[in-house]
């Protein structure tokens, strides 16, 4: 059964964190900050939901990075019972993708719990002080392929040029975080 992210919580501060990289390279919250904005997404490798836009995430990630906004990614589920996104499973996902961004691991969940993760994909947009102004989906292609809205991209756009994001939100849409017991 999907899940649907929260409201967007305008103004909440990022929280800090230092997570490993499918490159071993630790990562804290200060290292990615971007000029203009950063986009904390929890992704995994194994959502079906996930899968269905991974080109366009990648392709998102991709223009937003000109804008100043740096991108992220995390992956914060379960890898005992859902090996499939264990960290040797996400460096594989990464170097299959091409990831233009790092992927990180949240083994113990703490990151994802910190953030109020929901699901895959759950997408934080954050202006330059690192205070959230979008928590909203990708795009609207599930609804209206014809006529794709990038919800995101638009979103974050603003957030680069005014540090405030649109005050109308439409959720994203995945499979659940899976938890530890």
């Amino acid at each position: 059964m999907p899940i649907q992210t929260p409201i967007c919580d305008f103004g909440q501060k990022a929280l800090p964190f230092e997570l490993k990289s499918t490159d071993r390279k630790i990562i804290s919250l200060n290292d990615i900050k971007g000029e203009n904005g950063t986009l904390i997404m929890f992704i995994c490798n194994h959502c079906p939901y996930v899968v269905s836009v991974l080109d366009d995430i990648i392709d998102e990630a991709r223009n937003l990075q000109k804008l100043g906004i740096n991108v992220l990614a995390i992956c914060s589920n379960d890898a005992e019972e859902y090996p499939q996104d264990s960290f040797e499973n996400m460096k594989k996902f990464d170097l299959d993708h091409l990831f233009p961004f790092p992927y990180l691991h949240d083994a113990d969940q703490s990151t994802a719990k910190n953030f109020g993760a929901e699901c895959t994909p759950d997408f934080f947009g954050f202006n330059q002080n690192l205070e959230l102004q979008y928590r909203g989906r990708l795009n609207n292609k599930r609804e209206n392929p014809e006529v794709v809205k990038r919800e995101l991209h638009e979103a974050m756009s603003m957030i680069a040029e005014t540090g405030q994001g649109p005050k109308e939100q439409s959720p994203s849409v995945g499979c659940s975080i899976k938890w530890k017991n």
